[in-house]
């Protein structure tokens, strides 16, 4: 199995801070790597120290199988694009002036591919426009063109669809899609916002606090994920009793709703509600999703 990126106990520290915290991650070639966690748990942190904006405390990460110690490390990350934060465009330029302008920087021989480039994130017909005047979901559509300048095979998205509105998410995700499957572009996307990252990622990894709590694949996840009940009954602590006593896990919602997991006969279960005069008003079949799996990974108990 080949890694574009891998990391080993990875840890940057700020005095009494640690950001990172002994991060061991693994991205597959040819993956979109979900890298989940609430701000500040650490998702930017790693994405500029291996964009090298930053050096790590300890530790040590690898880009194409070089260490980032070696003196070589800079050829691997030729072929890395990167957004951190936020899109790195000119505002009094055009789509194609800042193309133009990144192409200077990386000192391409001449402007051809400009184009093709513009038409792949959709902005191929924007003229002169200036920036400035883009809508959010097209200045980061253009800032994934500037990350691309360099014909990269490993791109890096922090937080992408942060802000946008609906139609500006889904343009998103369809060319992350598209330069994935069509351009055999590994991504990584550090995001916390977990349904539209279940539309794209083939594989996760799950950090809190610094630390890599998890890397799971999509189909494994899709294993891990386990169909639920949800019950809405009229005294959730009689339900409660029942269930403990028949060893039943559950998560309790509200004052009338429990989440009820495994296997168990509906008919007995209404029954034995009945004694303890609670009655079922509805129930109805959920499936626990990426959100559901992400919030009992970091300790959602079963009694909230």
């Amino acid at each position: 199995m080949e890694f574009v990126l891998s990391t080993e106990n990875l840890t940057k520290q700020y005095r009494d801070f640690k950001a990172l915290d002994r991060l061991s991650m693994h991205v597959e070639k040819g993956a979109i790597y979900g890298f989940v966690g609430r701000n500040g748990a650490g998702k930017t942190t790693l994405i500029r120290i291996i964009c090298a904006l930053q050096r790590p405390t300890s530790g040590a990460y690898a880009l194409y199988g070089r260490t980032h110690t070696e003196k070589d490390i800079a050829l691997s990350r030729r072929r890395m694009g990167a957004i951190v934060e936020t899109p790195s465009i000119y505002l009094d330029l055009t789509a194609e002036e800042n193309l133009r302008a990144q192409y200077r920087v990386l000192g391409r021989p001449s402007f051809e591919g400009i184009g093709a480039l513009l038409e792949l994130v959709g902005l191929g017909g924007t003229g002169k426009k200036k920036a400035r005047n883009f809508s959010l979901g097209m200045r980061q559509r253009l800032g994934i063109a500037v990350a691309l300048a360099g014909d990269p095979d490993f791109l890096v998205l922090d937080e992408p669809v942060n802000g946008l509105d609906p139609q500006g998410i889904v343009e998103i995700r369809e060319l992350i899609l598209k330069l994935n499957r069509e351009h055999q572009i590994t991504v990584l996307i550090s995001s916390h916002i977990l349904d539209e990252l279940s539309r794209l990622a083939t594989h996760y990894g799950f950090i809190d606090s610094g630390r890599l709590v998890k890397e799971i694949s999509a189909k494994e996840l899709e294993a891990a994920c386990r169909k639920r009940m949800h019950l809405e009954v009229s005294d959730v602590r009689a339900l409660a009793r029942v269930l403990d006593g028949r060893n039943i896990e559950y998560t309790v919602i509200s004052d009338h709703e429990a989440d009820v997991f495994g296997q168990w006969n509906v008919t007995e279960m209404t029954m034995a509600l009945a004694k303890e005069s609670c009655d079922v008003k509805t129930i109805t079949e959920r499936d626990e999703g990426l959100e559901g799996y992400y919030i009992n990974l970091l300790g959602g108990g079963r009694h909230e």
